[in-house]
């Protein structure tokens, strides 16, 4: 999930950002978002099917938790016919947004309304996180990583992609212009893309990449490993 419809100038609320993706008429815009702020997300979510197929066996079981919209599930369950997936997402309006665009794939997906601590036991062959994990602060993010690697299987992948770049204050300006700077040049409307910036600047949890990774070690992970890097982006594999 990504915050293009956010006002800018709020302190963090998660149920602030449940309530936007569960506004409908945001829910119905929300496809076209995501490819326009975030570089090479077709191309993010093949390699992520790649790396959870390196150790994923052929009719593995995934937990994709961020899962609201679709976008990543209908890229894995087209990409591999015979997984099954479980699919969480607090915002009803974004499952129901994913049930449509999953279509007959349906039949290999159930979706879980809630939070990681609603997700099955498993144990999952694999697991995926895209564009969700810069919503939760440092603390609430180390514990879903550590809840994550709790319900997978040893050696199992995960995968997890989203905002982070440098935070100090002169540099992080920076990365933030070339934030808004990405889809304003994809043909976006300048004062979304201006007020997108203001969201992320003001409303998201945003760490350095040295702090994303060390959570995923914190959280259990082994062999973490930068494989996606896109302006403000980045993405990583681990194992259980």
């Amino acid at each position: 999930m990504t915050t293009h419809d956010t006002a800018p100038d709020e302190t963090v609320d998660p149920d602030m950002f449940i309530k936007a993706f569960d506004d409908p008429a945001a829910t119905a815009r929300y496809w076209d978002g995501p490819r326009r702020f975030v570089p090479g997300l077709d191309a993010l979510h093949r390699m992520t099917g790649l790396l959870l197929a390196e150790r994923a066996p052929s009719e593995a079981r995934v937990l994709v938790l961020g899962a609201g919209g679709g976008m990543e599930l209908k890229a894995l369950a087209e990409a591999q016919p015979n997984w099954r997936f479980v699919g969480v997402d607090p915002a009803g309006e974004m499952l129901k947004l994913a049930e449509r665009q999953l279509g007959p794939l349906m039949e290999r997906v159930k979706l879980v309304h809630g939070l990681i601590d609603d997700a099955p036991d498993g144990p999952f062959d694999a697991a995926v996180c895209l564009l969700t994990l810069h919503f939760l602060d440092p603390t609430e993010r180390t514990r879903t990583v550590q809840q994550i690697h709790r319900r997978l299987r040893a050696g199992a992948p995960f995968v997890a992609a989203h905002s982070s770049f440098p935070q100090d204050a002169e540099t992080r300006n920076v990365w933030l212009d070339r934030y808004a700077a990405y889809p304003k040049a994809m043909g976006a409307d300048p004062a979304d893309t201006a007020k997108a910036r203001a969201a992320v600047a003001a409303s998201l949890h945003c760490l350095s990449p040295e702090g994303d990774e060390a959570i995923l070690r914190a959280g259990g992970f082994a062999d973490v490993a930068l494989f996606y890097a896109a302006f403000t982006w980045r993405g990583w594999i681990g194992h259980a």
